[in-house]
């Protein structure tokens, strides 16, 4: 099964945590942002593509 987010070049492994998916997801991108992972202004796969990798639904990725 293809990976369509990794021709991006981004490695993201984002492991969502906290009180609740949707914050925990935030706060995962957030943190990639301050560590250096993800540089400010990187296309994150789409929405889709992200929810399938992470196993979550596409409207708390969406949101």
């Amino acid at each position: 099964m293809a990976k369509p987010w990794a021709t991006l070049g981004i490695d993201l492994h984002l492991e969502p945590t906290g009180p609740g998916l949707r914050r925990g997801l935030t706060d995962a991108l957030r943190e990639a942002v301050r560590t250096g992972r993800l540089a400010p202004g990187t296309r994150l796969p789409s929405s889709r593509s992200l929810a399938a990798d992470l196993g979550i639904a596409r409207n708390t990725v969406a949101e």
